[in-house]
């Protein structure tokens, strides 16, 4: 349970860190914020590992990296997308 409320958190943080690095405004919801995070996070874990990354000496930089971009790429998508399906109705 612990894992999962982590797992939440985590993206949460990144949601945001990738709302606050694209430009112009992105009107998704908190938690959609969240779980486009937490997708990031996961596909960066999943191509560090595949590139061979992921466990490193010290703090994984290139690991968080590619997390943050993952974000980044997930809501840079998924917010116009939700913007547009929003105005339609």
């Amino acid at each position: 349970m612990f894992q999962i409320i982590w797992i939440l958190l985590i993206g949460f943080v990144l949601g945001l860190l990738a709302k606050l690095i694209l430009r112009g405004p992105q009107s998704i919801p908190w938690w959609l914020t969240m779980l486009l995070g937490a997708a990031g996070a996961l596909l960066g874990n999943l191509v560090s590992g595949w590139i061979g990354v992921r466990h490193t000496g010290g703090i994984d930089w290139i690991r968080h990296i590619l997390q943050l971009a993952f974000a980044i790429a997930l809501i840079g998508i998924v917010a116009p997308a939700w913007g547009r399906s929003r105005t339609t109705r």
